[in-house]
């Protein structure tokens, strides 16, 4: 077997609030507070989804909205991030930046602030608990007005310093114009936070130069559209941009046909940053080492360059300078540390290498074979 990816330190940097829920916890909240779930996430799961129009967006985000509809006691929201935190640990992940809108679960925890406030408590509890960082990004709906992403980017600049690492735009962009929401990206860059938007997911290469020329991004969530355009790519590459990269989500939704077509190799090619993620592992069913799985088996890469997509999530990060440290020492281990099926080939090939022995009775040797005929000596 290779080098154990779950092993390989690396930051996650792109996991949405309920979508990091384990299927086992949705069933049980939903069970507890007497809430219907459908047959596509109970019986059918992970659901067969897709993102090619408007119609099946709209099913991938009512079955989001069901699921967060079971987060409704401050028992419930410390549950998921406890848990979601031991399964970072479990992935390798010794850094998260995980995703919320609190306008979501406002109505349950008596408004945003509320919300944002008991969502970095529980992360630094669990956090404490599990041994890993865990940032959290504020995001705003881009299908909903700009100036709720302004609230929200107030709400964010005023918790920068306490666990709020960035500000981000999440839903559908096909909706909503990138420069309509510039005013609240300001507000949050004011406050040193980073600009982490979607883009380039279900739109084409105008909606990453839209992140990049509104928005000023630091990092976008997905961005593959970039590959269609090579001068965009190089662009990216060159201003260090990270994108976020979820190849099981892109094929989930229908926006790659297979992990292959996910054009991974063409945007590490170019230069581009990379941070590989995994979205929403509640509807699409892998969490973040399985993404490490899908580079390695789907595109072929070498672990070489899987440490390296590793160190990009780390240098993408808003991670601490010591916790960035012991992550990029824990990659250089990882990668210096034998490969099982290197070591194997070379055991095999020495074994080959030797000559046939003369016979195949133990504990006599060619000295000491008698020719036909010839008596053995005693001694």
């Amino acid at each position: 077997m290779a080098r154990p990816l779950a092993a390989l330190p690396k930051a996650h940097l792109h996991l949405h609030f309920t979508g990091a829920m384990r299927h086992a916890t949705l069933v049980d909240l939903a069970t507890r507070h007497r809430a219907h779930l459908p047959d596509a996430l109970r019986a059918d799961w992970p659901p067969q989804l897709s993102a090619a129009d408007e119609r099946g967006w709209f099913r991938f985000q009512r079955l989001y909205d069901i699921a967060r509809s079971v987060i409704r006691t401050e028992a419930d929201l410390r549950r998921l991030v406890r848990e979601t935190a031991a399964d970072e640990r479990a992935e390798g992940s010794g850094w998260l930046e995980i995703q919320v809108d609190p306008s979501g679960y406002a109505a349950h925890f008596g408004g945003i602030t509320s919300v944002a406030e008991l969502v970095l408590d529980a992360a630094a509890e669990a956090a404490a608990a599990s041994g890993v960082g865990i940032g959290v990004i504020i995001a705003a709906n881009r299908t909903k007005h700009p100036l709720e992403a302004r609230t929200l980017a107030r709400l964010a600049a005023g918790l920068a310093g306490r666990g709020v690492t960035g500000f981000g735009l999440s839903n559908d962009e096909r909706r909503g114009n990138a420069a309509d929401f510039a005013p609240a990206f300001r507000i949050a860059a004011r406050a040193g936070l980073l600009s982490v938007p979607h883009g380039g997911e279900l739109a084409g290469p105008a909606s990453v130069r839209a992140c990049l020329d509104e928005l000023n991004a630091d990092r976008i969530g997905h961005g593959i559209a970039a590959a269609q355009d090579h001068n965009l790519a190089e662009r990216i590459a060159g201003r260090r941009t990270t994108l976020e990269v979820c190849p099981a989500s892109n094929v989930a939704l229908g926006i790659a046909a297979r992990p292959a077509d996910v054009p991974l190799r063409t945007l590490l090619e170019a230069g581009v940053q990379i941070a590989l993620g995994a979205d929403d592992p509640l509807l699409f069913g892998s969490r973040l080492t399985a993404q490490y799985e899908l580079a390695r088996h789907a595109h072929g890469l070498p672990d070489e360059t899987l440490a390296e997509l590793a160190r990009m999530s780390v240098r993408g990060s808003a991670a601490p300078p010591a916790v960035r440290a012991a992550l990029l020492a824990g990659i250089d281990a990882w990668l210096a540390a034998p490969d099982p099926d290197q070591e194997r080939a070379r055991a095999e090939a020495r074994i080959a290498a030797r000559p046939p022995a003369e016979s195949g009775v133990p504990g006599l040797s060619s000295g000491s074979r008698t020719g036909p005929g010839e008596p053995r000596k005693l001694t």
